[in-house]
């Protein structure tokens, strides 16, 4: 790229590609491969002692993969980036890097009820611990700091609620007690929300979302904001202490502002094995291309839709941020300017009972578990994706008996609406 500060459409088509060396294909091609040649036993000793960067294993890195690592790092204006298997994937080699048994971190209480569950529920298997805080209150979650706390988990726009989540407040506390900040990135993109730009040290995305957008690739990505010190307080091991299986290296001391990427993928994603499919990788790719296309339609679809839904009798209450009366709308102009994105949450008079009859009746929407389709998407989350949570657990995620989420896809808007149109009728 000639420009020295390419802009975001420039850098969703262009960063990390080059022609291949070898064919001249434009297009990154698909290294379909599970294994690397070396150039000899040097080269081999020098790539598996961490002495030179190259490929070894597919498992570890690939270099379909590497183009997409490279595009997302660019985009969230990180120094590196791990792509892996599947958002889930990405959270869990996080906390491998950073937990011990017996240590916690504080989360977000409205997050995706997959993340709920993970954190709640599989973490213990870990040895590791959960403590639930308010996004609406930054000091809930200082009050769950202890000795052993080691990271703070928030989402930049909180799924379902599609709430625009106030990510340097909750950075300056995480700054005070010198932890990192995780932010899940997933609802907002890069086009929407630079978490990095507000205080994060980490983002992730699950992939599969709007970055990839077509709904036919699973993946996940962390990015390193090369922000955190690792060696300041001893607390992070994998990072600042010598480790036994490189021959004594110190990854932070070695690798500097792209410490974390490696030691997720050295220490993690080698030997815990959630390897991203060279063909998913090549797949979001070519998604990533058209987001800013992508994200401005659908954050214009879903403005009318919501401001359509406000008006409808049998509507208890939308809660869309990109609409003016909205609490939540002075965070989403501070933070989102550019948009409120694509999902968001409504909730119908008649409960629990109108909110799946609502769902079994639309023709148009597809009833899934995802969002960030081109497809216009739909699902109740209190008997789908929050089911496992307690009644309590699913209100305090924005998940209650009343609330339908919708994913606007890019149809004609018209087309959406006609559809809510005719499922409400039937409620």
């Amino acid at each position: 790229m000639s420009s020295n500060n390419p802009g975001f459409a420039t850098l969703a088509i262009h960063a990390g590609a080059q022609p291949d060396p070898t064919t001249g294909a434009r297009n990154t091609p698909i290294y379909q491969t599970t294994a690397y040649a070396f150039r000899d036993s040097d080269h081999a000793a020098a790539l598996f002692g961490l002495k030179e960067f190259g490929n070894i294993y597919t498992r570890i890195m690939n270099p379909t993969q590497a183009v997409l690592e490279e595009r997302v790092a660019a985009l969230e204006g990180g120094t590196a980036a791990l792509a892996v298997a599947s958002g889930h994937a990405a959270q869990m080699l996080v906390f491998h890097t950073l937990m011990q048994p017996g240590d916690n971190f504080v989360a977000a209480r409205q997050l995706y009820g997959g993340s709920i569950n993970q954190f709640g529920h599989a973490f213990q298997n870990f040895g590791w611990q959960v403590r639930w805080a308010d996004t609406a209150e930054p000091e809930t979650f200082e009050k769950h700091i202890d000795d052993r706390t080691k990271a703070i988990f928030i989402e930049s726009l909180a799924n379902p609620g599609g709430t625009f989540v106030d990510i340097a407040a909750i950075a300056e506390v995480a700054r005070k007690h010198a932890l990192p900040l995780i932010v899940d990135n997933t609802m907002a993109s890069p086009y929407l929300v630079r978490p990095l730009e507000h205080g994060a040290d980490v983002v992730l995305h699950s992939l599969t979302k709007f970055l990839g957008g077509h709904g036919n690739s699973m993946g996940g990505i962390i990015v390193d904001g090369g922000t955190f010190d690792w060696s300041a307080s001893g607390k992070y091991p994998m990072l600042s202490e010598p480790r036994p299986e490189y021959s004594g290296t110190v990854l932070h001391a070695t690798f500097g502002n792209f410490a974390f990427a490696i030691a997720c993928r050295v220490l993690g994603l080698r030997d815990l094995g959630p390897a991203i499919s060279p063909f998913n990788a090549f797949l979001i790719l070519t998604g990533i291309e058209t987001l800013p296309l992508r994200m401005q339609r659908h954050s214009e679809n879903a403005l009318a839709v919501a401001k359509w839904l406000k008006k409808h009798p049998k509507v208890g209450w939308v809660h869309y941020a990109g609409l003016e009366d909205s609490s939540n709308h002075a965070i989403q102009q501070h933070y989102s300017p550019a948009g409120a994105g694509s999902v968001f949450t409504f909730g119908l008079k008649g409960g629990y009972d109108a909110g799946k009859g609502f769902v079994a009746g639309l023709q148009l929407f597809s009833h899934l578990a995802n969002i960030g389709d081109t497809r216009s998407l739909v699902i109740h989350p209190a008997s789908t994706t929050h089911a496992q949570l307690t009644p309590e657990q699913q209100v305090a995620a924005g998940a209650g008996p009343d609330v339908v989420r919708l994913s606007i896809g890019l149809e004609d808007v018209k087309d959406i609406i006609a559809d809510l149109e005719q499922a409400l009728s039937k409620v």
